[in-house]
């Protein structure tokens, strides 16, 4: 069973950054495409940006040129680089990883919440 665990979240004020990581208990990240989740009090859950095994990235268009995803292999980590941070990015942040081999699960950590105030 692999877990997922993030952490780096917290209270920034507007134009701030902060950086989430997210640890796996196995070698997953070179067969899985890693993503980063947000949801916000009443909205629905969003991507925000994912990795695949080869490295190509994905981002949400609102978060483009502000949130960098990366990878530590030999750690089995991936982190989301949040730059110039907005009040509208306030959410809870979770961690998932997509396998990319059979059975092809997927995984979930807890969140962390991002607050982004003031």
């Amino acid at each position: 069973q692999v877990q997922l665990v993030e952490s780096g979240g917290g209270l920034v004020q507007p134009g701030g950054s902060l950086r989430l990581s997210c640890a796996a208990s196995g070698s997953i990240c070179s067969n899985a495409k890693m993503g980063w989740y947000r949801q916000a009090p009443g909205k629905q859950r969003e991507l925000v940006a994912a990795m695949d095994s080869g490295g190509t990235t994905t981002y949400a268009d609102s978060v483009k040129g502000r949130f960098t995803i990366s990878r530590d292999s030999a750690k089995n980590t991936v982190y989301l680089q949040m730059n110039n941070l907005k009040p509208e990015d306030t959410a809870v942040y979770s961690c998932s990883a997509r396998m990319q081999i059979p059975p092809y699960a997927i995984y979930w950590g807890q969140g962390t919440q991002v607050t982004v105030s003031s």
